[in-house]
This record gives structure tokens, C-alpha cells and sequence, in this order.
């Protein structure tokens, strides 16, 4: 027997519709989703597997200590930068700022000889630089903060170049020096640094209510203003965080080289974005977690320790790390058109 009509309730599909039912569609896409959530960590494994068999030295402890260490500004940093692009944000200025509170850490040395003294001022000096990013783009009204960020890069590049009067300024106290040049073992010191900056910012964002804001405002800014969030003081902290972590790179930086420079950061602003995009998060904003940014900057690293161990040149690293970010972004292209579908199927098995 057989019926012009369709019960309102059947799950018979119109033909546009794909061939698969909600409940194979929300599977399949499940597991898509996984593979492409998990992938810039998969990619990492894969990577060291196969570079340890290229190049037998690269899986030594010596040279994963190598690569902690190197890696070390760039994964602090760009868990700065991670919380600002939640948020919808960026941050440009975070290499010329990571400069110029290297250059004041060397001035204040010069005048005392106090490693506390010292590391107060590189960290203050980032989160005010931080501070005047968000408190300009907040109550300046400006469009983004791309503006104030650019303006600060050059701002505190110059001020770095003059203070300095363009040069490196040599000597650090020994407990800024032990930070950021020795190791316990195989572990570089500058690797417990990162993890402490890590959990500390894994409370705040976590199991903390302003980490739901900083979430709630970069999934939905409008809303976030509507169920009273304070939209403009979660703004400006963002960008004081993200100058903080900037002045911490600068105590990495500058007890590795036992000196501050105008010259330090340089394309740091490139790293960091490039390592929270390769590591999986978004510029949508309201989406990610801290492990994207470790995970972009551990495979920033160990693309190029493994290029410079097989003498490949820093032109061509350059072209590497660019493509690697096409990729990412492609990867996180896809991840929004799968979640789309996503909801669409889970919509339609409900009804």
C-alpha cells in the first residue's frame, strides 16, 4: 500500500538533503571533528616520529632541552596572545614591547644589582605598555585594536632604539641570567617558566569568572554587554596580560643573552599569531584553549630545529612556517563549515 503524503514525523528526507541519516551524518561528523581538533597535536607527533628517524640527534635529550629552551619566549608570549584573540583581538606589539622592557631591565641593572628589582622592571614595563593598548582601544572608541597595537610597535621599537641609543646593553644580575641559561639536567629552567605561566593563566581563564567573560565576549560581544558583563574592564586586562607575558619573554630573553636589546622580538608578533592559528585555535574568537598556543610554538620550534640540524637555510624556513599557517588556517575553515553541519544534523534528529 502506498501514500502520496509523508507523515510530519517520518525521517524521510528531501532530496537536497544529504543521503546519510542525522544519526550517520552526526557520527561521521564527530569524528571529523575530533581528528581536526586533535590534529595540530597529532601533527606533532607524527613530525618528531619521522624527524627522529631523518636526523638520529634530533630526539636526544640534549636537543629537546635545545628546543624547550628556544621555544620558550614564543610559547609564553603566545599564551598572551592566545587570550587577546579569544577575545577577537590582537596584539602587534608584543615584540617591540618584549624589546624595550629588555632595554629598561639592562638600564635598571646599571643601577642596582638586584635580580627582584630587575624582573619587576621588564614585567612592569610590558603590562603597562599592555595597559595603554587596552585602555586606548577601549575609551579611545577605536575600531580594533590592529590600530593602537600598530601604534604601539612602533611606539615602544623607538623608544627601545633610543634609550639605547640603538645598541645592546650588556649584563644582568645572576638569578635573571640563571632563568634564562641554565638548566636542571636536560630541562632548561626557562621550560618550568612556561609551565608556571601556564597554570597560572589555566586558573584564570578555567576556574575563574573572568575567564568565562573573556570566552562570553569573544562568542558573543553583543550578548556579553547585554547580560552585564563588564565588557570594557575584561578588555583592558586582556591587553595588560598580554603585556606581562611580554615583559616575562623579556626576562627569558634577556638572562639567555646576559643583555637587553632594541633588536630583540623582532617578527615576534608574527610568531605568536602564527602559533596560537598552527596550534588550533581561532581569530573568530570565543573559541580555544592555552595547549593550542604551546602546541603552535613547540611545532614552530621543532620546524625549525629540525630545518637548521638539516642545514637548510633561513630563507627557506620562512617559506615552511608560512605554508604551515595556510594550512592551519585552512584547517580551521573546514572546522567551522563541520560544525555548521553539525548543528544543522543534531537540529534535525531533535525534531
Amino acid at each position: 500500500m502506498t501514500s502520496s503524503t509523508v507523515p510530519s514525523g517520518s525521517r524521510t528526507q528531501p532530496a537536497h538533503h544529504p543521503r546519510v541519516g542525522p544519526d550517520g551524518g552526526l557520527r561521521a561528523l564527530s569524528v571529523s571533528l575530533l581528528m581536526l581538533r586533535a590534529g595540530p597535536f597529532l601533527i606533532l607527533i607524527v613530525l618528531c616520529a619521522v624527524l627522529s628517524l631523518i636526523v638520529p640527534v634530533f630526539l636526544t635529550w640534549r636537543n629537546v632541552g635545545n628546543v624547550l629552551a628556544q621555544t620558550a619566549v614564543i610559547a609564553i608570549v603566545a599564551m598572551g596572545q592566545q587570550i587577546v584573540i579569544l577575545t577577537r583581538g590582537i596584539d602587534l606589539s608584543v615584540g617591540s614591547n618584549l624589546a624595550l622592557a629588555s632595554v629598561l631591565g639592562a638600564l635598571a641593572y646599571k643601577q642596582a644589582d638586584s635580580s627582584i628589582a630587575v624582573v619587576a622592571v621588564m614585567v612592569g614595563a610590558g603590562a603597562l605598555v599592555g595597559a595603554v593598548n587596552g585602555l586606548a582601544y577601549v575609551y579611545g572608541r577605536l575600531p580594533h585594536p590592529f590600530i593602537i597595537t600598530l601604534a604601539t610597535l612602533s611606539i615602544a621599537k623607538g623608544l627601545a632604539l633610543h634609550l639605547s641609543d640603538g645598541r645592546a646593553l650588556p649584563g644582568m644580575p645572576e638569578g635573571i641570567a640563571f632563568i634564562g641559561h641554565e638548566s636542571i639536567g636536560w630541562l632548561p629552567v626557562s621550560a618550568f617558566i612556561v609551565a608556571a605561566v601556564g597554570l597560572a593563566l589555566v586558573v584564570l581563564t578555567r576556574f575563574m569568572v573572568w575567564g568565562n567573560w573573556v570566552y562570553a565576549l569573544g562568542g558573543n560581544p553583543e550578548a556579553a554587554r547585554r547580560t552585564g558583563i563588564p565588557v570594557r574592564g575584561v578588555l583592558v586586562s586582556v591587553y595588560v596580560l598580554s603585556g606581562l607575558t611580554a615583559g616575562i619573554g623579556a626576562v627569558i630573553l634577556a638572562g639567555r643573552t646576559n643583555a637587553g636589546s632594541p633588536l630583540f622580538g623582532n617578527l615576534l608578533e608574527l610568531d605568536t599569531i602564527a602559533a596560537v592559528i598552527i596550534g588550533g585555535a581561532s581569530f573568530l574568537g570565543g573559541r580555544g584553549h592555552l595547549g593550542h598556543a604551546l602546541v603552535g610554538a613547540l611545532m614552530i620550534g621543532v620546524i625549525r630545529n629540525a630545518l637548521n640540524l638539516l642545514n637548510v637555510g633561513i630563507f627557506l624556513q620562512l617559506i615552511v612556517i608560512g605554508v604551515v599557517i595556510v594550512i592551519a588556517v585552512q584547517a580551521d575553515v573546514l572546522r567551522n563549515h563541520l560544525e555548521e553541519r553539525f548543528r544543522v544534523l543534531q537540529a534535525a534528529r531533535m525534531q
